[in-house]
């Protein structure tokens, strides 16, 4: 049967075939399949000719990483791709198909959609990910109780190594439904670690070896300067809390700094004869004799109950 191809562009392909002697029958659907490929073709690529270079421009704009923009292109191709073949079923006189296309595809992306409702979920927090750059790869950050370094963002999934070296495939949605720590998002990182020292030692002078100790490593910022605050009044120690600076913060630039400082303070604290103590617990004469008492309550009783 013969498609009703009588104006528009298949009309005129399926006229001139005609004219070259092929029947109606065939001319027709020839034209149509000619015309849908030509569409098809020329729609495609002209379309990733001006769109490819506007979404790059749009991309570069929004400062992304080359990892999140292959996705995103990747999209905004089959986008196209989708848009092509829509025009050329529509100048190829294919419109019936079209819409009876369209209405299965509709009831089709339905059925999809409930099924893969996580999917789509963590589809739309990789998106999310992608445009508000809550952290990039080699990120390390914390989230849930898991700490470690992003390797890998796709649209669906993050892989984060641990520092244990354990392989995390963390979907999106968990990293954009609750609170992500990104200890190395801006370029300063503030430390802090409390020394503990004895009732009777010299505060000013434990507080001026610990600010001395951070102006000597070459890791700490002056500025802003090292200081230092009496943050605790233990059972056993009293608390100076020191709180130092580093640039381009990374764990293990962290881990490192924070190790050497806290040494050399305590290398510092021995010169000086500044003890860190460690818990006590004092009993007095009055409780040891309460606690005599207590036993020798208990031993009695034992012995009356066996009489």
């Amino acid at each position: 049967m013969a498609l009703p191809l009588q104006t528009g562009a298949p009309g005129a392909v399926a006229q001139f075939l005609r004219s070259l002697g092929l029947p109606a029958s065939l001319a027709d659907p020839i034209a149509a399949a000619v015309v849908f490929i030509v569409v098809l073709v020329v729609v495609y690529v002209g379309g990733r000719a001006l769109v490819r270079p506007l979404a790059n421009r749009t991309l570069d704009r929004r400062d992304l990483d080359e990892h999140a923009k292959r996705p995103l292109r990747r999209v905004i191709a089959i986008a196209v791709g989708f848009i092509a073949v829509s025009v050329a079923f529509g100048l190829a006189g294919f419109g019936n198909f079209l819409q009876s296309l369209a209405t299965v595809a509709a009831a089709a992306t339905l059925a999809i959609g409930f099924a893969m409702q996580d999917v789509l979920k963590n589809f739309v927090a990789g998106v999310f990910i992608y445009t508000d750059k809550p952290f990039r790869i080699g990120d390390w950050i914390e989230w849930d109780g898991n700490v470690g370094i992003v390797e890998d963002i796709s649209l669906r999934v993050s892989r984060v190594r641990t520092f244990d070296n354990e392989l995390l495939t963390v979907p999106n949605s968990q990293l954009t439904d609750g609170v992500i720590k990104n200890p190395v998002a801006k370029d300063k990182l503030r430390l802090k670690f409390v020394f503990g020292i004895d009732y009777d030692d010299d505060i000013d002078e434990a507080s001026e070896i610990i600010v001395e100790e951070a102006e000597r490593h070459d890791g700490i910022l002056d500025d802003p300067a090292p200081s230092v605050r009496l943050t605790e009044l233990a059972d056993s120690y009293v608390g100076l809390q020191s709180r130092i600076w580093i640039a381009q913060p990374s764990r293990a630039d962290w881990v490192k700094t924070r190790a050497e400082y806290v040494k050399n303070v305590k290398q510092r604290f021995d010169d000086a004869g500044i003890s860190i103590p460690f818990p006590q617990r004092t009993l007095s004469g009055r409780a040891a004799a309460a606690d005599a008492v207590q036993t020798r309550e208990i031993v009695e009783s034992e012995a009356t109950a066996d009489d």
